[in-house]
C-alpha cells in the first residue's frame, strides 16, 4: 500500500469513527479542535486500524496524534 492509499484509508477510518463524510475531512483535520469527539471513538478507530491495515499501533500513540496526517505517519511507521 502506498502513501496515498493509506492516507484514504485512514480518512475513510476516522470518517466512520467519528461520523464524518470522508469529504469533509483530510491530513489537516484536528481530532480534538475539528472532531472533538470522545476517547472511544479514538478507541473505536485504533481497533479499525488494526483489523484493516494489520498494523498495531498503541492506543496512546494514536491519541498523542494531533491530525489526521500525524496519525497516518504513526500508522506508516508501524506498517
Amino acid at each position: 500500500m502506498d502513501r496515498k492509499e493509506l492516507e484514504n484509508k485512514i480518512i475513510e477510518l476516522v470518517a466512520v469513527s467519528y461520523n464524518k463524510q470522508p469529504s469533509e475531512l483530510s491530513l489537516e483535520t484536528n481530532f480534538k479542535n475539528d472532531l472533538s469527539g470522545a476517547s472511544i471513538q479514538m478507541v473505536a478507530l485504533v481497533a479499525e486500524i488494526e483489523n484493516e491495515l494489520d498494523a498495531m499501533i498503541a492506543l496512546q500513540d494514536a491519541a498523542a496524534c494531533n491530525t489526521i496526517g500525524e496519525l497516518v505517519d504513526a500508522v506508516e511507521a508501524e506498517l
